[in-house]
Formats: C-alpha cells, structure tokens, sequence
C-alpha cells in the first residue's frame, strides 16, 4: 500500500479545528460594533463589548444627549443632586465592581425620620427612637414588616446567581429565560402577577399591601401595587439598609465606562437602522450588517456595522428610530413608558399641609404616600445636608407642579429645578418582555426594563447582550439559555 504524503500544516489545520469543535473561531472578529445610547446601558454595553472582542474592534457609541441619560444631575444651590436614578443596593455588584475599576468614591445615603401619608393623616410616623419604631410597627402590622424583609432576601438570594453565571459567560435570549435560569418558574409568576397579588398569596395583610408597600412602589416607580411582583420586589429592596451612591453623581460611571472601553462618541441623533448584505469574500456567502443613519454636526451621516446593540428604550417618544428592510419586520413597542417629575426645591415645607398645625414639631426628612385621587405628590424628600437651613426637596410628582400646588406644598422658596423623564416602563402584568435578539446580529438591552428598570437591571443587561453578541458571531450557542445551571456550576471548584 502506498504511504499517504502527509498535507502541508496550514491545510490541516481547519480539519483538525473542525474535529476539535473548534471550527467557529476561525470567523474573522467584527469590524465595527455600534451601540445606541450612552446611558448605564450603553456604556456598560461598551465596556463588556471590549472584553470580549478585544482590543482591536471599533466600537461607537451613539448619543443625542449627554452621557448618563437617565442618569443625571440638577444643579441647586451651588450643589448637584440626583435627578435621576439615584440609589443603589449595597448587592448591585456590577455597580461596584464599576466603582471600584474607575477609582470612583461611594457616598451613602443619608436616613432621616420618614411618614407615610394617606391624603389626610399620618398611618405611620418614625421615631428617633428605634425600639419605639419596631413596637409602633409590629402593633400596626403584625410580623408583616419582618416577614417583607425575608420575603425580599429570598427573592435577591435567588436572582444573585447571575453574576456566577455571567461570570462563567453563560448568556440568555430573552428577559423571561434570564428570570427562569435564576428563579425558575416563581420569578415568571411573579412577572406575570402584581405585587399586591404575589403578596397576598404570601399571606401579608391588606393593610400592610396598602400602606408600606404602595408607599414604597409609589416613590420607586411613580405607581401603585399594580406594578409586577418582580419589579415590586426590587422596589422593596430599594428600602433596605446600606443604600449608597456615587460621590460627584453616579453619571459619572457613564463616563468613566465610556473612557474605560475605548469606544468612540458619536453625538447626534439616531434616525434609521437599516439591514444590509454584502458578500463574503472568504466563505463565499452574503454577510449581514446594519447601517446607522445619523444626524451630526455636519450634516445627516451613515456608518455601517457588523454588531449593533440598542440600548434605549424604542418607545416612539423617546427613540423614534426607523427600522428598514428587515424581514421579518422589527415589532413596534408600544407600551408606554411611566412619566415621572423631579422638583428640586430650596425651601420650607408647608407643615400644615400634611396635618401639623405647629410647625416646629414636624421633623421628617421623607415623606411617602398612598394611593389617593386628591393627593398630587407621590413623595417628597430632603435631598441636601440635614444642618442647610433651608434643606432642599426633592418631589416626585406624575405631573408638572403648578404655583398653586407649589403654595399649597411650600410655606416658602427661593430656587427651583425641574427634571421630567420617561423614566420607566408603566408595569400592567401580566408582562410580556421585549425579545433580547432583534435580529441576527442585533441586541436589545432595555428589554430588561419590562421585568424591572434600575441601574443594575440595566449593567446585566448590558452584559448579557455582550456575552450573546459575542457567543452568536462564533457559533458558542451551547452558552445560551443553557438549564440547570445552579445544579451544574454547584460542582464546580
């Protein structure tokens, strides 16, 4: 038998990758990615896209507003506060992890003494003294407040299991898939119910629902116990101890990341995304990109990309953006997204307003409501340092407020600053989440948003979307919506 002559190393090289199952890594890195919108989404998005991509991949970023988005700040006094998200989770570990890369400071959130208003009395009012409190509490409620307090950690407990997951680079198609790898078939029930109902199932008082709950879902979310059960349990955590920000404003994690992941800034609007084909030179077939067109300083712009991530929300009052030649179509999201208004006021409160006819004995630094037609706040609260006399407030409000409720809710100011924002989705389970693949090459991060909207949703997102764009361009699909994976990494070392 004639000996076989052995084939030059470059030409055995595919085959040998091809058995290996190795085969996917031989497709060339993506040129160009885009990503529209430079919020917590959109530069998170950037800084993991340079992860795993590499050094060498062109990644912009879109924005027709200043980096930060919804993360902002107003300018009061000489002082910048918070206008937008403005809080987080001493367990939101993308946030830290974020801080501590960029050499950024947190600052934590200062308590005061806090009431919940009906519309027309107190139903509850905090004490300086903190045995006093819990006795006021319990007779009030029952266990209700310690039974929320466990109810809510085994609910964080569970959905903590994303960052091992993420950290083993395990990605997942959609919101619903994510929740499920996490909760399992809980965490959709309580997607697909409000809070009020996943909570009287849990046994708690309707009081309890209807005062605390309703209270903290209000300031949170500018909405009632209606809202999901998920999201209703990230608006209860948002209550707990060990709240913290971003000293100088948590934007500045935005621009940090932005600085971070080497991506460029494209500032301008986005108009139209639209697919394209061309061919393949080395495989032979039509390869897929996305044009964005673009509205710049010189003029109406396009630029081409192999991955696009989108990271607003495509609600048409906030986007607008126009799809063209995808087939199928991309589905419109209509839903609406929830208007909030943050007044920032350097004042004195009205005491009288909520009940006090003298008013040196009112002494709350926050003050939360219930649900009641008549009542034109949904909170409000001091922002600025306890000793500045006056303090500064800051009102959540669903609309603009006018000079007649501004009388009514201030005995006097002096300066004033309006923030209004789309600034979450208006929840009305059963919740049907936006898909995280739009197209082939084409993510969604702020379908997160419709589970539940905060800086850390949007940072696991934004991860998410990095880990699948990556995993689809190199075939990687065994590390998506992969099962049982809390059993499985358990045994890992």
């Amino acid at each position: 038998m004639a000996r076989s002559l052995p084939l030059p190393l470059p030409l055995l090289l595919p085959g040998l990758l091809l058995c290996c199952g190795g085969a996917s890594e031989l497709r060339r890195p993506p040129a160009r990615i885009g990503v529209i919108g430079a919020g917590i989404g959109g530069t998170s998005a950037a800084y993991f896209l340079r992860q795993k991509f590499g050094k060498d991949v062109q990644i912009h970023v879109f924005e027709r507003g200043a980096v930060g988005g919804r993360l902002a700040t107003v300018r009061l006094e000489g002082k910048d506060y918070e206008a937008g998200g403005s809080i987080i989770h001493p367990l939101n570990l993308h946030m830290k992890h974020f801080v501590k890369e960029l050499g950024l400071s947190e600052h934590q959130v200062q308590d005061g003494l806090m009431g919940i208003y009906s519309g027309e009395e107190f139903a509850y009012v905090e004490s300086s003294w903190y045995i006093w409190n819990l006795l006021k509490l319990f007779w009030r409620y029952g266990l209700n407040p310690l039974r929320i307090y466990m109810w809510v950690e085994e609910v964080l407990e569970k959905f903590m299991r994303i960052y091992r997951y993420q950290s083993h680079d395990y990605a997942f198609s959609s919101p619903e898939n994510l929740l499920h790898a996490v909760g399992g078939a809980n965490f959709l029930h309580l997607l697909n119910q409000t809070i009020d109902e996943s909570l009287q199932k849990a046994r708690f008082s309707q009081k309890f629902i209807n005062e605390m709950v309703t209270a903290v879902m209000r300031v949170n979310y500018g909405q009632s116990a209606s809202v999901n059960g998920f999201v209703g349990a990230v608006s209860l955590a948002g209550v707990n101890a060990g709240l913290w920000s971003v000293e100088g404003g948590n934007k500045l994690v935005c621009t940090g990341l932005l600085d971070a992941s080497k991506a460029q800034l494209i500032s301008g609007r986005v108009i139209s995304v639209e697919a394209k084909t061309r061919p393949n030179g080395r495989a032979g077939g039509p390869m897929k990109l996305y044009e964005i067109t673009y509205n710049s300083t010189s003029g109406v712009t396009s630029d081409v990309y192999d991955i696009l991530l989108i990271t607003t929300p495509l609600q048409r009052e906030i986007a607008n953006i126009t799809f063209r030649n995808f087939n199928p179509p991309i589905p419109k999201f209509s839903a609406p997204y929830h208007q909030t208004v943050a007044t920032f006021v350097h004042g004195h409160i009205n005491a009288s307003f909520f009940g006090y006819q003298d008013p040196s004995q009112f002494n709350l630094a926050a003050i939360f409501t219930m649900e009641d037609p008549h009542l034109f706040i949904n909170n409000v609260g001091i922002v600025s340092p306890i000793n500045l006399s006056p303090p500064v407030w800051k009102v959540f409000s669903r609309q603009l407020l006018t000079k007649e409720q501004m009388k009514l809710l201030f005995s006097s100011y002096d300066s004033v600053e309006v923030q209004k924002w789309l600034a979450y989705p208006h929840y009305s389970p059963p919740e049907k989440c936006p898909p995280f693949i739009l197209h082939d090459q084409m993510y969604y991060t702020s379908a997160i948003e419709w589970a539940a909207s905060a800086m850390e949703m949007s940072a696991i997102s934004a991860k998410n979307a990095a880990l699948l764009a990556h995993h689809r361009w190199y075939s990687k699909m065994n590390m998506i919506n992969q099962e049982d994976l809390h059993e499985r990494l358990k045994t890992e070392l």
